[in-house]
């Protein structure tokens, strides 16, 4: 059974659009400002303001409704899964759903970070054609602050995220896994990517670009 969510802030899920009509169920668990859910979001894109959407929803979302051409463009090139005109047909719809789902369910095989690219493959940032040389905790480090560009990650979520420590152990790891990263970014040029944060913790300082992989992914990633 196929599962899919409306955005409610556009009001009513408008009966061309209700791929209930084609077998899946309506999720309620984003309503009223929730938090979003693993499920493919429709987004009535006219009457939203598509710019304030949470970045990590994106790769499930799919915007109805734009004519303009220039405006698909630019929301494709934002992240988001699929962006399609008002005229589309639910027998349409309900196949770009379901594109949308099997790839925001895929892993990602490299993440633009500022100027980098994080290659999941050879767990290893670059430069260009240049690699930095990453040990797989600063890669794990890197990728992990990159889930959430800006925003401080503390040094106990790092711990329980990076290293799967759930408590505070008396060692320095983090700190200097954080500085042998910032060395090596150094030399790649990006001196100021990885920023200790006021509130405590580190954050990527990076330009907005796509969505990296979720933490579940994330542990798939360092558990294999």
């Amino acid at each position: 059974m196929e599962w899919f969510c409306w955005n409610r802030q556009a009001g009513d899920l408008p009966h061309r659009w209700d791929l209930r009509r084609r077998g899946w169920q309506l999720c309620r668990c984003c309503d009223d400002g929730q938090p979003p859910c693993s499920h493919v979001t429709l987004h009535d894109g006219p009457h939203l303001p598509l710019d304030t959407i949470d970045p990590s929803a994106t790769r499930r979302s799919i915007v109805l409704g734009i004519k303009d051409s220039d405006t698909r463009a630019r929301l494709l090139a934002r992240g988001y899964g699929d962006v399609v005109e008002p005229a589309i047909g639910l027998a349409e719809l309900e196949t770009r759903a379901r594109r949308v789902a099997a790839a925001a369910g895929a892993l990602p095989r490299a993440v633009n970070v500022g100027p980098l690219l994080l290659d999941l493959l050879h767990r290893d940032a670059r430069r260009g054609p240049t690699w930095l040389g990453l040990h797989p905790r600063e890669f794990g480090l890197l990728w992990r602050l990159a889930e959430e560009p800006g925003t401080p990650v503390t040094r106990r979520t790092l711990l329980q995220d990076v290293w799967r420590i759930h408590h505070e152990p008396d060692t320095n790891s983090v700190e200097v896994h954080v500085s042998r990263l910032r060395g090596k970014l150094a030399l790649a040029g990006c001196a100021d990517l990885v920023r200790t944060a006021s509130t405590g913790g580190y954050r990527l300082e990076v330009q907005e670009g796509p969505a990296p992989m979720t933490r579940q992914a994330m542990s798939m990633m360092m558990s294999s």
